[in-house]
């Protein structure tokens, strides 16, 4: 039999340790790529200082996929020893994604040793080269477990028999499911976006204090391009995907709109919660989640009034999330156009503090409306765990003791965080010791230092 408390303990340990990893993701699919180009500049252009942010970058990108890898493989056992009832009954329809993640991973982590070792023993170009393998095996590996997960949201690529067993099983057909079409563009196009972001916004905050050196502008100008870009391609991606699913899971559409009653011209709710069936503090739009959903204030959507109660993810916990999320993307949006339309007119940074404020916060609200959108897509299948196949409570393990290994969990995460950040932090002390070295030298020299030099309305254009 199994108890409530175990049912809860699994759900918990899974949450943490997947929203724990789920931030290590994106400096291990997004961040590769962003040293590269800075590698790449740096070579094509002689640019000496995009050459040392490559070079530092690539040992952060190391200590974070070490810290991922961890982290990772912990989440991988966590799928088989909490949930064994969906392996015993699917693992022969879903496995192929996990052994492909495996073989992407080792791909990976020996290319991250050999461009991290090869700066002073390969050519330049041989260097450059080596990295682009870490960049594919992680968009591989990537759309590998995505493909899993939206195997577990739009299940296909087999037969259900009359007794419930599995006969039929196609392999590649599970893995480009319905969902697969936009989970896996979705989190690889969020990867950009949080590693741009959180990336930039380091050199935000230094701007803030004045570190306004080329080294710091183009620090900040690589990731925050990428970023810039993925952000509005993600409208699109996340528009494409709500309406996949407006079609595909109704019951988490309703918990994500807040959608009570079915019926046509169904009203957008601005925050609110939903309070005994009725929406309580939410700026209602009318009209607007039929238009989005089907183009027309016609369009039916079905509320949770034909939703049984026992099939009814929570709407609180997705509506908040997805509206998080949501209002984040927008205005880290609305951050890419303000810079681009200064760079746009005026060919240089923008000189508001204002700006560097909000680039500097969007690091963190790109992790958060991460966070967000995973809740939103995790909680909004409940109660399957294979969507309308099998609940949760019928694939958690039937043993005892996961309070236990909880804890565990917690002070092991805790432990690698820690380690990471005073690993991380360290590393930066030393660079910036370095740099103020360097600094003074120029300055005694005769040159021209970080704090005198241009008026600061000059510091803020990058060099050609």
């Amino acid at each position: 039999m199994i108890l409530a408390s175990d049912l809860l303990a699994a759900r918990e340990q899974m949450a943490l340790t997947l929203a724990f990893h789920i931030i290590l993701v994106p400096f291990g699919v997004a961040f590769p790529c962003m040293v590269l180009v800075a590698e790449w500049r740096g070579w094509r252009r002689g640019d000496d200082d995009a050459r040392l942010l490559a070079q530092r970058w690539s040992k952060v990108m190391a200590v974070l996929f070490a810290v991922g890898a961890v982290t990772g493989t912990v989440l991988s056992f966590e799928m088989g020893l909490l949930w064994p009832g969906m392996f015993d009954r699917f693992g022969a329809v879903i496995g192929v994604p996990f052994a492909i993640e495996g073989l992407a991973f080792f791909v990976e982590a020996i290319f991250v040793g050999i461009y991290l070792y090869g700066w002073k023993r390969l050519s330049p170009k041989a260097h450059l080269w080596s990295g682009i393998p870490i960049v594919l095996s992680g968009v591989l590996g990537t759309a590998s477990v995505i493909s899993a997960n939206s195997w577990m949201n739009q299940p296909s690529g087999f037969t259900v028999a009359a007794d419930g067993s599995i006969h039929d099983i196609q392999p590649l057909g599970a893995m480009l499911n319905r969902a697969m079409a936009y989970e896996a563009p979705h989190m690889l196009v969020a990867a950009y976006m949080v590693a741009g972001f959180s990336v930039a916004s380091i050199y935000a905050v230094g701007w803030l204090r004045g570190k306004r050196r080329r080294y710091h502008r183009i620090g900040f100008l690589i990731p925050f391009v990428f970023a810039s870009v993925a952000a509005p391609v993600q409208v699109v991606i996340g528009d494409f995907a709500a309406r996949a699913v407006f079609t595909d899971q109704p019951s988490k559409f309703a918990a994500m709109e807040l959608i009570t009653h079915t019926g046509p011209d169904q009203a957008m709710h601005l925050g609110g919660v939903l309070v005994d069936g009725k929406i309580v503090g939410g700026i209602p739009i009318p009209g607007l989640d039929s238009i989005l959903a089907g183009f027309s204030t016609s369009t039916r959507i079905t509320g949770f009034d034909e939703v049984p109660v026992d099939e009814q993810p929570p709407p609180n916990i997705v509506h908040l999330s997805f509206q998080v999320m949501v209002m984040i993307g927008t205005g880290l949006v609305a951050l890419g156009a303000w810079f681009g339309f200064v760079w746009w007119r005026r060919r240089r940074l923008p000189a508001s503090r204002w700006f560097w404020r909000a680039a500097a916060l969007a690091g963190i609200g790109s992790v958060v409306a991460l966070e967000a959108g995973w809740i939103t897509t995790e909680v909004g299948r409940q109660p399957w765990i294979v969507y309308k196949l099998m609940r949760v409570d019928e694939a958690v393990t039937p043993n005892g003791g996961l309070w236990w290994t909880f804890g565990l969990v917690v002070v092991l995460y805790a432990a690698l965080g820690t380690a990471a950040v005073l690993v991380i932090r360290g590393m930066t002390t030393r660079w910036q010791a370095d740099d103020v070295d360097d600094v003074d030298g120029v300055a005694d020299a005769g040159g021209t230092s970080d704090v005198g030099g241009p008026p600061p309305d000059r510091e803020i254009g990058v060099a050609p």
